[in-house]
């Protein structure tokens, strides 16, 4: 069932990935430059908005993984989601009501206009309240079916959604407008749909009330036995959001709205590092958890070392290519010259930040089974110390090209000196292979491929013929990535055993 999980997981991330980048010239075609610029304000006030979680939804996750596993009582279950639902609702509604209330204040004073209305602006950012706040409620029932690995039905779900948000919202603009007020209006639409249909597919998954001895009741105590593991993921979401996010807001009050869509347009690209090992993680996590909970520790440290060699396999050779090509890749997709010169260098310092971070993330999910994130909540915090005032100096001083650099360098070193620590104090004896064997090797035989194959630069001049080129680099990269992984270069040679 991991596999098959893996393999949804990773056929609808592609293509929620796929389409919203694909489609992303046609937006800044039709709707221009600066109003796709709110369009990266409302991908930026989500990841934000997720500070607000408090670590409810991956504790849900966790905690529906460890009822299945029979770690707890169909009774405790319950009290426990229905007192993690009123507290969802509550914050939802505090949050979005602030966004709601500060609106006026954003289009005017925080946000540079300047082809758009100021009313036109104001109305779209109190839609993104309202939208912001129901997507972050559908966290609750994605952390149900997250935890009942039901994800072959959450991954089929996410790749209508995604239908719906990035290819049928032209519909709508076609018959009314192209427009950001449509734009908005339809997302909400969207945010409503997609709230509906996880709430319909959690309520199915869980234990019914007429099946328990005893009434639910309505109290918050059933949160306080997870109240430690939560309250620390809180601070290490908190802490993400911050490492992520902070460029983005401080450039989205710097910069015109036109450049700060370019900006994100170079951002979204990179973030697809991040999109193609999410799979791997949500599908391990409750694996991982299970695992641990059924005292398996071989069978989880193997599960570990698989999963970080996929994410190197796939994420790895993908980010090594964006980056070898990023200019090529810029002008292939869009057919702007100037942008692939403008925002090329952007999208590679982020991308290999990226590659660093997909990596780096795996301690983490290792803490989450154990169900300790210490160690993730010091390393946190020394990341927030360096990086976010270097990203502030950066980006104030620097731009854009200055936050890619703080990005990129700060995140290699938390994976060459954070990471090896973790290592050493949970699973003493597992870095060296870790890092060799599961990383170093598949992204170093990747580099020396590209770093051949770059004596017959890609020349970015037709489209068609770009594109061509870096798919059939790309091929190359990721069949050498599938040979440099031990673990995959052993089940290719039993099956070649097998054939002959």
């Amino acid at each position: 069932m991991l596999k098959r999980n893996i393999t949804a997981n990773y056929i609808s991330q592609l293509y929620v990935t796929g389409v919203g980048i694909l489609i992303l010239p046609l937006y800044i075609k039709y709707m221009g430059a600066e109003a796709y610029g709110l369009v990266g304000f409302f991908a930026m006030l989500q990841a934000w908005f997720a500070m607000l979680d408090l670590g409810l939804t991956p504790t849900i996750a966790r905690e529906t993984a460890r009822y299945h596993g029979g770690s707890m009582t169909a009774l405790i279950y319950r009290q426990l989601l229905r007192a993690l639902t009123l507290i969802f609702i509550g914050i939802a509604l505090i949050g979005g009501g602030i966004l709601l209330y500060m609106a006026d204040s954003i289009a005017a004073k925080w946000l540079t206009v300047e082809l758009l209305s100021l009313a036109e602006v104001k109305l779209a950012v109190q839609i993104m309240a309202i939208s912001v706040a129901l997507r972050w409620l559908c966290g609750l029932y994605r952390g149900v079916i997250t935890g009942s690995e039901k994800l072959v039905l959450l991954s089929s779900f996410n790749v209508v959604i995604a239908t719906f948000r990035f290819i049928a919202v032209f519909a709508s603009m076609w018959h009314f407008g192209f427009t950001a007020k449509v734009f908005f209006i339809h997302q909400l639409a969207v945010a409503v749909i997609e709230l509906l249909g996880l709430f319909i597919a959690a309520r199915g998954l869980i234990p019914k009330q007429n099946m328990l001895e005893n009434a639910i009741g309505w109290s918050f105590k059933p949160v306080k036995p997870v109240l430690k593991f939560a309250l620390t993921i809180a601070f290490t979401s908190s802490v993400w959001v911050l490492v992520t996010q902070t460029d983005k807001l401080i450039l989205s009050g710097i910069l015109p709205l036109t450049e700060y869509g370019y900006f994100t347009l170079a951002v979204l690209v990179a973030s697809g590092i991040m999109v193609i090992s999410g799979p791997v993680s949500i599908a391990i996590m409750p694996r991982m958890a299970r695992l641990h909970a059924e005292g398996k520790h071989e069978q989880l440290i193997k599960v570990y070392r698989t999963a970080t060699q996929l994410v190197s396999v796939i994420a790895g050779s993908a980010a090594i290519v964006i980056a070898f090509y990023a200019e090529q890749l810029i002008f292939s997709w869009t057919g702007e010259q100037m942008l692939a010169e403008e925002s090329g260098p952007i999208l590679r310092l982020y991308v290999i930040g990226n590659s660093f971070l997909a990596i780096s993330a795996f301690p983490y999910y290792l803490q989450y089974a154990i169900g300790n994130l210490r160690y993730h909540l010091i390393g946190n915090a020394f990341m927030v110390v360096l990086l976010i005032p270097a990203i502030i100096f950066a980006a104030i001083n620097y731009g854009a090209i200055g936050a890619g650099y703080v990005w990129a360098l700060i995140n290699g070193l938390y994976l060459v000196v954070w990471v090896g620590y973790v290592h050493y104090k949970l699973e003493p004896g597992l870095h060296s292979k870790w890092l060799i064997q599961d990383g170093l090797i598949i992204y170093g035989s990747v580099i020396l491929l590209l770093s051949f194959l770059s004596l017959w630069p890609i020349q970015a001049s037709d489209r068609l013929l770009t594109i061509l080129q870096i798919f059939a680099v790309s091929a190359l990269a990721l069949i050498t990535a599938v040979i440099s992984a031990d673990s995959f270069r052993k089940k290719l040679i039993l099956k070649i055993k097998s054939v002959f």
